[in-house]
């Protein structure tokens, strides 16, 4: 036994000697073992350095050659496992994926913490968890319930929790799809051209961009609005491709460029055609509104779909850069039309007939023109009937739609007032957008409630000419001027309750080369149509070129507003 062993084993045998302080000298033996080591192992380390080229290195070739080859050990770098982990492509728990609980419209935050930084999906759950680290709220989660796969929401990137080692497998491909869809040139420019139903996880069907939006508590006003301006095609095409306003710079601390990051994202997952499920729920977008309106329009309370279109559109022209007069966005490309105002301020109508014609003679009562831009139109209906008719049922009167659109001919005249003055007014265009909307004022306001005008509009379905209503010297050079309608926003119930809903118009060939309308309402209604029998109540949007329209009854409607583009 050599001097180190037996040193080491002494204290143990002899607990006695070691507590007297006696040390018990070891063998001249055992001193000439341990010496002989010592001597021996300057030996061993000149072996390990002779040259290369000698035996012992054709002996270590020798033993590669028989010795099978081991893969590498996981490196582990800043705490955390290196991608290259031998684990990362054969992850045991991949099977434990619940596809059908995830849903990523939601806000991206920590259901315990609250915090947005460093989340992860729980890919089992469907839950969200902040981090992955040993004291972690995902680290804690997976121990607790033993589920093991997670997904960064911002890398995109999976992770098995608690072994903490990224996976990597084709297969997952669906989920990051789910969560960012992207769209090429490609894809964008077929969307019109092909009409292919897609099947979501749970087996039902659904046409990309005619899905519904759900309605939270009190939403649907702007539900109809969103559902409408991503069926605007230029403007859609815009926003699913996010590098058209990634770069766009925007002053530090503003908060309205997040308004145009909601609405691409939802745009995308509006025309997903891998979507998990057949609806979709713009809770992300409605919290950006709710923010940069200053609360002005919320979710748990129903607002003015006009009053928040009108918002909404001047908020994302200004959140991508646009100003009011030299700056241009898609915005003012596809909305955005000009008219002549002409205003004459009356007198008084208590003043005498003598004093009423000296001062129409000064020039504070001459007719003045301004030029003005609009995004949308509104049309003015007569005023409904107070009496029943023998029935004991109330008049409800049609009016043809051109007969509301004489307003902007630049002849009819129209009083306003005011606290103080009165005007008259008249309108004229000069200018039609690609995409033009009309807002049908349908509520009135007073001092006690507000009444809403049940007059029905009839309107054709095709080949809306708004020529005559330009003026003749833009007649010339204005070469499209006739407007198809595809989609129309309907309210229901009284003015200060009610809900909104929307139908869309899908344009699908069939082999006779006729044109069906698939409609899609708020739910997940979707069937086959004759375009007379939709309803126009409230929104309706005409695009150039387009072949089908909606018709008119507005017998249940509200405010009607139509997006229309020349044709």
């Amino acid at each position: 036994m050599s001097g180190r062993v037996k040193r080491e084993r002494e204290p143990r045998a002899s607990p006695r000697s070691s507590a007297s302080g006696r040390v018990k000298r070891e063998p001249a033996g055992s001193r000439g073992s341990s010496r002989g080591k010592r001597e021996a192992e300057p030996e061993r380390v000149r072996v390990k350095r002779e040259p290369e080229d000698g035996p012992p290195r054709a002996k270590r070739e020798r033993e590669a050659e028989s010795e099978p080859e081991s893969e590498p050990e996981p490196t582990v770098r800043y705490g955390r496992f290196d991608p290259e982990d031998r684990r990362s492509r054969h992850c045991p728990y991949l099977d434990t994926i619940n596809r059908s609980v995830l849903d990523f419209d939601f806000e991206k935050l920590c259901s315990i913490s609250l915090s947005h930084i460093n989340v992860y999906a729980c890919l089992v759950c469907g839950k969200y968890f902040q981090g992955r680290g040993l004291k972690s709220h995902a680290y804690i989660h997976s121990v607790q319930f033993s589920h093991h796969v997670f997904l960064n929401l911002h890398t995109l990137k999976f992770y098995c929790l608690p072994d903490n080692y990224e996976i990597i497998d084709s297969s997952l491909e669906d989920i990051t799809y789910v969560l960012k869809p992207t769209f090429t040139k490609q894809q964008i420019a077929n969307l019109d051209k092909q009409a292919k139903l897609s099947r979501a996880y749970d087996g039902t069907t659904y046409l990309p961009g005619i899905v519904g939006l759900n309605n939270i508590k009190a939403n649907d006003y702007a539900n109809a609005v969103l559902q409408a301006l991503s069926n605007v095609p230029p403007l859609r095409n815009y926003f699913l491709e996010e590098e058209n306003y990634k770069n766009i710079k925007r002053p530090p601390g503003d908060i309205m460029f997040l308004l145009v990051q909601r609405f691409g994202e939802l745009m995308r997952k509006l025309w997903n055609p891998r979507n998990f499920k057949a609806h979709v729920s713009p809770h992300e977008m409605l919290q950006a509104v709710v923010l940069c309106s200053k609360k002005t329009f919320q979710i748990t309370k129903q607002g003015d779909g006009v009053d928040f279109l009108s918002w909404f559109l001047n908020a994302l022209h200004s959140a991508l850069g646009g100003t009011k007069k030299k700056k241009k966005t898609i915005v003012t490309d596809v909305f955005q039309g000009s008219m002549r105002i002409f205003t004459k301020k009356l007198p008084h109508p208590d003043l005498p007939a003598e004093e009423k014609e000296q001062l129409l003679q000064n020039d504070e009562y001459q007719e003045t023109m301004v030029e003005s831009t609009f995004m949308y139109l509104t049309l003015d209906l007569p005023t409904a009937p107070l009496y029943k008719d023998e029935k004991e049922q109330l008049i409800i009167p049609q009016v043809p739609l051109f007969n509301i659109l004489a307003k902007f001919n630049g002849i009819t005249e129209k009083e306003y007032k005011t606290y103080k003055e009165n005007f008259l007014k008249r309108f004229q265009l000069t200018k039609l957008p690609p995409y033009l909307i009309f807002c049908i004022k349908r509520f009135t306001k007073n001092n006690f409630f507000v009444e809403k005008n049940p007059t029905i509009v009839n309107f054709p379905i095709t080949n809306v000419d708004l020529r005559e209503y330009l003026s003749e010297e833009v007649q010339v050079v204005h070469k499209n001027t006739t407007y198809d309608l595809i989609a129309n926003i309907v309210h229901d119930g009284k003015p200060t309750e009610g809900s909104y809903r929307i139908h869309v118009l899908h344009h699908v060939r069939d082999r006779r080369g006729r044109v069906r309308c698939l409609p899609a309402a708020w739910g997940l209604e979707q069937h086959a149509q004759h375009p007379m029998s939709l309803l126009a109540q409230w929104l309706a949007v005409f695009p150039w070129g387009v072949t089908a329209l909606v018709s008119g009854d507005l017998a249940q409607g509200s405010q009607t507003q139509m997006t229309t583009r020349a044709t």
